[in-house]
């Protein structure tokens, strides 16, 4: 039982891509990561190498990965108990980690044995159930967004970085290429756009929910219960099996609209950061 470390991503797909696509609703970020990774190359996310590492068990298949895509924490992915001593080691001697992202679990074991790490953010992963319209439905309709759509799109995509505490800088790219791929949904009231979520690739038959926004004006009203149903139904009618999506528990009124319109909870991640 042992860790093995690399900076390919084409190894690391080799070793322990079967076992992120068995489990493809805990594994949906790992999975979209490593994806855009092998399409866009190593520095996709930032100019720092990648870091990934993979677990194996006593009967020698995958059973843990690691994917850090650096400045983003460190992800841990189905990591066993076992497991996390050795990391703990392996990440204490190399080189500087100020963040991890696991799961509640891992993430205790794992402060346990990296003191000077707290918990800076709890997040609950919601998997898509029998769907429930919002009930009631805010007036309007979804549609698909376009290029004429850019500049809100890019404003929007800004507000929701600041909201959650994410960068900016990519706002631009994510919206050319959601547009591009048709995942971005709109929510119009009024004929004028009042609500966006987005879509991840669809990998392994799930797809993720992303970037639920509604601008500071506009919330309460519905909207993101709405455009956030139109965004589940689009991707079931892409053909996906399955339809995740994250909530900040910090915030209780997303994680509310989430469960009425059908989203059920499948577990807790924690982001762990080294205290400065």
């Amino acid at each position: 039982m042992t860790w093995t470390f690399g900076d390919d991503t084409g190894a690391f797909l080799a070793a322990a891509g079967a076992s992120l696509a068995a489990r493809p609703v805990e594994h949906t970020v790992a999975l979209t990561v490593t994806e855009r990774l092998r399409r866009a190359g190593p520095h996709h996310y930032g100019g720092g190498d990648p870091v990934f590492g993979w677990w194996r068990g006593a009967d020698g298949t995958v059973a843990g990965t690691l994917v850090r895509t650096p400045p983003h924490p460190a992800l841990l992915n189905a990591v066993p108990a076992e497991a996390v001593g050795p990391l703990a080691d392996a990440l204490g001697a190399g080189p500087d980690l100020d963040a991890v992202n696991a799961d509640r679990d891992t993430a205790a074991l794992l402060a346990a044995r990296l003191p000077g790490y707290r918990t800076e953010q709890e997040h609950r992963l919601y998997r898509l159930g029998p769907p429930r319209p919002p009930s009631p439905a805010p007036e309007g309709r979804a549609r698909a967004a376009t290029p004429a759509d850019r500049a809100l799109l890019v404003e929007w995509v800004r507000g929701f970085a600041d909201a959650t505490g994410q960068s900016k800088s990519s706002a631009e790219r994510l919206v050319d290429e959601g547009t591009e791929r048709g995942a971005l949904t709109l929510w119009e009231s009024g004929g004028a756009p009042v609500a966006l979520a987005g879509r991840s690739l669809m990998l392994a038959g799930t797809v993720r929910v992303t970037l639920v926004y509604t601008p500071p004006e506009l919330r309460g009203r519905g909207y993101a219960a709405a455009v956030t149903h139109a965004a589940g139904r689009v991707a079931r009618e892409s053909g996906a099996a399955e339809v995740v999506l994250f909530a900040d528990l910090a915030n209780p009124t997303s994680n509310g609209v989430y469960l009425r319109i059908g989203y059920e909870p499948v577990a807790d991640r924690l982001l762990l950061r080294r205290n400065p």
